[in-house]
């Protein structure tokens, strides 16, 4: 009974934990990523700016995030912002007109492309804004930083 009670327990939590992702972006300049919440921690790399990252955890001036590549590491909560960027995680997305597989092609984007959420999501369509400003949907699961 208690191992049922505990695999339901863990199961509640992840779900709760799920519903409750949140996602910044790199701000305007390059951020210095590091192991530690601290400018004498390793520096890990730079991200560049307007890269999507996940909050796992803020510790005061500092938040623990994760790439897209699933690694965690420390930046400087100020060098965040609270635009939403997605990464296209395919090798090519049509994004199209209205929320739909028949809608007409707006414009192709490519693996790596980086495009702004235009709207708060609401269904596992998407709308994006393309950095030359064409706007969009696309497929939820065709990004990551959602």
């Amino acid at each position: 009974m208690l191992r049922v009670f505990l695999i339901s327990l863990l199961a509640l939590l992840g779900t709760a934990r799920a519903a409750n992702v949140e996602f910044k972006s790199i701000g305007l300049t390059p951020a210095v990523m590091f192991d530690a919440p601290s400018q004498r921690g390793r520096k890990l790399f730079v991200a560049p700016p307007g890269m999507p990252v996940e909050i796992v955890l803020v510790n005061g001036e500092w938040s623990r995030v994760r790439d897209l590549t699933g690694e965690l590491s420390w930046v400087e909560s100020r060098a965040l912002s609270n635009q939403r960027n997605l990464i296209v995680e395919v090798p090519q997305v049509t994004v199209r007109a209205t929320a739909s597989e028949s809608g007409a092609a707006v414009f192709t984007a490519s693996k790596g492309v980086l495009l702004e959420l235009a709207e708060p999501i609401t269904s596992s369509w998407i709308k994006v804004k393309h950095r030359d400003g064409e706007t969009g949907y696309l497929k939820a699961s065709e990004v990551w930083g959602e």
